[in-house]
């Protein structure tokens, strides 16, 4: 098996880790001498297979918005409005819907789009402007019907153990392709529901968690990372990793089980970002024009049309993977129409500002953009006008990085509560993304406590039905 279908953990001596801290930051950063593409997680050639994509930009939509109320229109639904669902209701959710799983129908009205007629909602009249570009994969299903769990399944594969999350696992499997970013970025991640675990690395080396900015949904006017400053003079700058050094060598020779080698790749990655990442942060270059394609400037959707503005800029500098989430703000257990409408707005011109913008710059067709919740809602009234959870069957849609446009995969029912035909699990959403981007998910494995543990553990299949 080649060094590219499998890793192991790197070993840890005390030898090796005083030679890096003796030098390892210090001459990487400020001379600029490299170490090997395998220790830095740099730009090897990695591939398993030719990739149709060279990274993701993930559009997380926190709480789980409605399929039956986005982009899976169910007539019969609508048809029978208030009647009793003809079937079971899947177990534990609210006895008090289950027990009388009445069909609420969509208070919003369908249409289709585009050459390819792909039906969309009210809801997102300006992401409907790119129906051709969408892959709606109407057929999603996943594990777990809380927050927590299904959260968690979505970024990390697993629905309770701490494993490392799909961006992770990219940046490990690739390296980086600009050396002076990080290969892994989060931009305004929840701290509910996982927090860092969704972005984390697990037991994968350290340098492969991602680096975020922003938090629980907000970016704010001017981006910026957290503690990092910007340079100082040479000379300060070398006593400051010269104190480092130290305090590192100290701490690992009190332990003798320290993070080492991620703590010192750590500081040689903030150094490069201190004049490598405020450009690309710095929005305030970017034309009247770009920005109000965004929606920049209009209050409903300045914060998320920031987001997806600085998610462009990533791709554009080299980032592989990049997570954009809304705050979890799609948990509409009551009150569908008025959370559901004020959702949509705030990220509906951003997305498609997102999907023009990268689609005018020629990067769409090798930048694959995911929208995703957790999990659906169903189909049945919960309260007076809300839905519960739904992980049996929901939406995802896919553009750009060697998908089909105009294209819709799967079904579910006639009233859009369980995946009834090309069922796609998680497991072969997570199998398709790394297959995108060049990578086997069954030969992209780390050893770790005697065992080799992969993104997808012992299922998924890549659903090739949905290249083009």
């Amino acid at each position: 098996m080649s060094s590219c279908n499998r890793y192991d953990v790197p070993a840890s001596t005390r030898r090796r880790f005083l030679e890096s801290a003796a030098c390892g930051f210090g001459s990487v950063a400020l001379t600029g001498l490299a170490n090997t593409a395998e220790e830095m997680g740099g730009t090897a050639n990695r591939f398993h297979h030719a990739p149709r994509a060279k990274r993701v930009i993930f559009l997380f939509m926190h709480g789980g918005p409605s399929q039956v109320d986005t982009f899976d229109y169910k007539p019969e639904l609508q048809k029978r409005d208030g009647e009793r669902l003809p079937f079971a209701p899947a177990k534990n959710l609210d006895p008090t819907a289950t027990n009388q799983a009445k069909l609420l129908g969509s208070p919003w009205g369908f249409s289709q789009h585009g050459q390819s007629g792909l039906w969309v909602s009210e809801l997102f009249p300006e992401v409907a402007k790119h129906a051709d570009d969408l892959c709606v994969v109407r057929s999603m299903q996943s594990k777990g019907q809380s927050h927590g769990q299904a959260v968690c399944m979505l970024h990390t594969g697993t629905d309770n153990f701490v494993r490392p999350s799909v961006g992770a696992w990219v940046n490990y499997g690739l390296g980086r392709e600009n050396q002076d970013l990080p290969g892994f970025v989060s931009i305004s991640p929840s701290a509910s529901h996982g927090g860092p675990r969704n972005y984390g690395p697990a037991f994968l080396p350290a340098a492969n968690q991602a680096t975020t900015i922003g938090a629980n949904g907000r970016l704010g006017d001017d981006a910026s990372f957290d503690f990092l400053q910007p340079r100082s003079e040479a000379a300060i700058q070398e006593r400051k990793l010269q104190f480092l050094r130290e305090r590192n060598r100290e701490h690992f020779e009190r332990t003798k089980y320290a993070p080492a080698e991620g703590m010192i790749k750590s500081m040689e990655m903030a150094y490069r970002m201190q004049a490598s990442a405020p450009p690309v942060i710095d929005t305030k270059d970017e034309p009247e024009y770009i920005r109000e394609l965004y929606g920049i400037g209009d209050e409903k959707t300045d914060n998320y049309g920031r987001q997806c503005l600085l998610a462009r800029r990533f791709a554009e500098s080299g980032v592989r993977y990049i997570q954009v989430s809304t705050p979890n703000v799609w948990d509409q257990h009551g009150n569908l129409k008025a959370g559901h409408e004020k959702n949509s707005l705030a990220v509906d011109k951003p997305i498609a500002g997102l999907l023009t913008d990268l689609k005018q710059r020629g990067m769409l067709e090798d930048t694959l953009v995911v929208w995703s919740g957790e999990f659906g809602r169903t189909p049945i009234v919960q309260g007076k006008n809300g839905r519960d959870h739904n992980p049996q069957g929901f939406t995802v849609w896919m553009a750009g990085g060697g998908v089909k446009g105009g294209f819709a995969y799967g079904e579910t029912d006639e009233f859009g509560y369980y995946a009834v035909k090309d069922k796609v699990h998680m497991h072969d959403l997570h199998a398709t993304i790394l297959h995108l981007l060049g990578l086997d998910h069954e030969r992209l494995t780390y050893r770790y406590a005697g065992r080799d543990f992969r993104l997808t553990d012992v299922y998924g299949e890549v659903v090739d039905g949905v290249f083009a």
